[in-house]
């Protein structure tokens, strides 16, 4: 099973597997749901494994046979996401863990199995690859609570599906089957729930036999050139987050999933 990587939550597990590095988002009760702490662990674990020069491609994925990542854990929101003060300072920590996912110097997989909502899609999107066993659903139910996207998770997710998919999956903030998320190019690929695994090492595998600096600086060429179409005003944008994280209907949003009721919105 690998060598285990000291980890600063047990709610993030961090394994070496030869040339695989694992890591798990282990809180299987609330379906991989991430709390503050484990935002903060995904860069110290991303360090460790790119500190080790025998690892040459990292796995992300949830305990559990139900759930990848199935969100930001909501039930945290009155203690990290109720003021504007509070929004940015787990904004700055969640957007810090998508970033560091992506800069990653080794290729990143995102293996699925189960649920992958909201702030888990947007982990996936920030790895390289997503690869889903079959069953597993997508989706961003940020309308359904009041709440803003990240900016970069929204940028990767339009980059990813194209805008017209992109706005669908918010506008609608309904779960998407793993047909509807291949079909959309939201996944690289889907296989039976038994064979998910098996794939996943094969393709570390196929990695693992290639030329390291060919597999790196094709990872950054590539980002460089979605980069390069950068145009849009990110001030503006993130005062339309702003906007929302300062809304009655956010904190109407956070209310009805704690109370177990659907939600009353007024639009402002």
């Amino acid at each position: 099973m690998g060598s285990q990587i000291t980890s600063p939550t047990d709610k993030m597990i961090a394994r070496k597997e030869g040339a695989i590095g694992w890591m798990i988002f282990n809180n299987p009760t609330r379906h991989n749901a991430v709390s503050l702490d484990m935002w903060q662990a995904v860069p110290a674990i991303l360090d460790a494994f790119e500190a080790d020069p025998e690892i040459r491609s990292i796995v992300l994925t949830g305990a559990g046979e139900k759930s990848f990542v199935a969100g930001a854990d909501i039930s945290q929101f009155e203690q990290t996401r109720s003021s504007p003060e509070k929004v940015q300072e787990y904004e700055d920590i969640s957007t810090t863990a998508f970033d560091r996912i992506a800069s990653c110097v080794c290729p990143t997989i995102a293996m699925i199995d189960g649920y992958c909502i909201g702030g888990g899609l947007g982990i996936a999107l920030a790895c390289d690859l997503r690869i889903a066993a079959e069953g597993s659903t997508f989706g961003i139910p940020a309308a359904k609570l009041g709440l803003a996207y990240p900016l970069s998770s929204t940028k990767r997710l339009v980059d990813v599906v194209g805008p017209s998919s992109a706005k669908e999956i918010f506008f609608t903030a309904r779960r998407f089957t793993h047909e509807e998320a291949l079909d959309m190019g939201l996944i690289n690929r889907v296989l039976p729930k038994a064979e998910l695994k098996t794939y996943i090492h094969s393709t570390c595998a196929q990695i693992d036999d290639n030329a390291p600096l060919t597999v790196q600086n094709e990872k950054k060429i590539i980002d460089e050139i979605i980069r390069a179409t950068d145009g849009y005003d990110t001030k503006a944008c993130l005062r339309l987050i702003a906007e929302c994280f300062g809304s009655d209907d956010y904190a109407e949003g956070r209310a009805a999933f704690m109370e177990k009721r659907k939600p009353v919105f007024k639009g402002k």
